[in-house]
């Protein structure tokens, strides 16, 4: 597959002012929870996506409501590009009856089934074998939805990988699994767990194709899904995406690139490739555009810290209703 076959001007103008509106949110929000769980009004742990916001706005971009995605412990951005409440979602973070799970999940269990979000999943790699479910579950239907299941490096050296990719492709099933590979896994760099240079390598074992993406280029990523989308509508099969791109802060909490973890010189050359500038510098959007998205952003965040702030924790006795054993 080629990632360049399409132009630029391809792509409709709504979907440019889409793609970019997801980005700005996506920062706006998770900026704003690191600076709430640095002040205790977050509880548990949190992985913030900040840095990688190009992945979830492509791929999300290239998906209708109805279709579906399978989320990570790292999923606020693929919940945002995929239409989630900003609102409900910051209020699930900070523990609130009034978030997706009733303040009872917390950051890595949010879902919303009226936009297609299946779910985020806590444990490394579960979410693989849920979409491929899914996308079984519409081929069964006669469904025409997509699914885009979203996993990290760390992922595809899990056993589900390999099983859900043998599967997706004998059944032919409408699934695209999208491998965010940041380069670490929580700490373990790339180079010790990879013998490889790209994990879409891993696709042609499988039989399905595999493409590599610049993870930092919202419109390459979203010309990769948009392809991956089209076959798998016209009944071609799985695709396999791997997006090459970067996290700003660590695996979680408050630490930050700034840890023994990190090279200062590698975090600084992905950091000069922020795909909010990268986006910016192709010059696609007037000032007034940018300016206009940006202030909407912001508006939207304080409407949803405020939300959050004035919803009540829900009551001791609540904490066993609504769980499935």
């Amino acid at each position: 597959m080629d990632v360049e076959a399409e132009n630029v001007e391809q792509v409709p103008r709504d979907e440019i002012l889409q793609l970019y509106r997801s980005m700005v949110l996506i920062r706006r929000f998770e900026d704003k929870a690191y600076e709430l769980f640095s002040q205790n009004l977050i509880p548990g742990t949190l992985h913030l996506s900040a840095g990688q916001e190009a992945v979830a706005a492509g791929v999300c971009g290239a998906l209708r409501n109805e279709d579906y995605v399978e989320s990570t412990h790292r999923g606020h951005g693929h919940c945002i590009a995929k239409g989630a409440d900003v609102k409900r979602m910051m209020a699930e973070l900070m523990g609130k009856r009034d978030g997706y799970c009733k303040g009872k999940g917390g950051s890595m269990h949010i879902a919303d089934f009226n936009v297609g979000i299946l779910g985020a999943e806590g444990i490394v790699g579960a979410g693989l074998p849920i979409a491929v479910g899914a996308a079984l579950s519409c081929k069964l239907q006669g469904l025409d939805r997509v699914v885009a299941c979203f996993f990290g490096d760390g992922a595809a050296n899990n056993g589900t990988f390999g099983e859900s990719l043998n599967m997706a492709a004998i059944w032919n099933l409408p699934v695209i699994f999208v491998c965010e590979n940041n380069l670490y896994a929580m700490s373990v760099p790339y180079f010790k767990a990879f013998a490889i240079e790209n994990i879409a390598d891993r696709a042609a074992g499988y039989g399905l194709p595999g493409v590599v993406v610049d993870g930092m280029d919202v419109l390459k990523v979203y010309q990769a899904a948009s392809m991956a989308v089209s076959r798998a509508r016209k009944g071609e099969g799985p695709t396999l995406i791997e997006c090459k791109t970067y996290r700003w802060r660590g695996h979680s909490r408050l630490k930050s690139h700034e840890s023994k973890l990190y090279s200062p010189d590698e975090y600084e050359q992905w950091r000069k490739r922020d795909p909010i500038e990268v986006f910016k510098a192709k010059g696609l959007l007037s000032q007034e555009e940018v300016s206009a998205i940006e202030e909407e952003a912001e508006a939207l965040i304080r409407e949803a810290v405020e939300y959050a702030l004035n919803s009540p924790y829900p009551e001791p006795e609540e904490a066993v209703q609504d769980v499935y054993v």
